[in-house]
């Protein structure tokens, strides 16, 4: 349903005819980034010079074109406007292959923070919810580099009352080895 009505106001306001010839002939630009997704930066840099920086130039010169023909105080003209003042920060993807092609990612990270920020407003005390949050930093900060995070706290947890002061930064997510395989490391020396 909600495609349909994309789809409406497109074609009312004539952009998306004006986009589908040319995205017909080299794909959206959610299609290329799908092909590219596990490439180096490098190749995926190349790849959306090539293939997607036209798609986004198609689309910057149909939008420019719509205010002209739409009621220049309406939403959708302020929506234009909005898009097209921004325009150098929408095309950073294009001049840096790491860079997403939206914000989805991080959205997604926020996600259990925003669910559960009203259940931890009962941490107890300021000092409960400074301890939250450094354990949301740990967990999610484990997650991001690879780890499994339950598998991550358990072993910290087990390592840390008898690990050397100075050689704490060891159990940090991205130095963290499970203590099998540092074991096995040790003995193997």
């Amino acid at each position: 349903m909600g495609s349909e009505i994309a789809c409406e106001a497109l074609d009312s306001i004539g952009l998306r005819q004006c986009l589908s010839d040319h995205w017909r002939d080299t794909g959206s630009v959610y299609d290329i980034e799908r092909q590219t997704s596990r490439q180096p930066a490098e190749l995926r840099l190349a790849v959306r010079r090539e293939r997607s920086a036209p798609n986004v130039e198609a689309f910057r010169t149909c939008a420019e074109q719509q205010p002209t023909r739409i009621p220049g105080k309406g939403d959708l003209a302020k929506a234009f406007r909005y898009g097209l003042n921004r325009w150098d920060s929408f095309c950073q993807f294009l001049e840096d292959g790491r860079v997403a092609l939206d914000s989805n990612a991080a959205k997604r990270g926020m996600r259990p923070i925003g669910v559960g920020r009203r259940n931890w407003l009962f941490a107890g005390s300021d000092t409960g919810g400074e301890t939250l949050a450094r354990a949301m930093t740990i967990i999610e900060t484990a997650r991001m580099t690879g780890l499994d995070p339950q598998a991550y706290r358990a072993d910290g947890l087990d390592r840390i009352h008898d690990h050397e002061i100075n050689w704490l930064d060891e159990l940090l997510p991205w130095n963290w080895k499970p203590q099998a395989v540092e074991t096995a490391q040790s003995d193997a020396a």
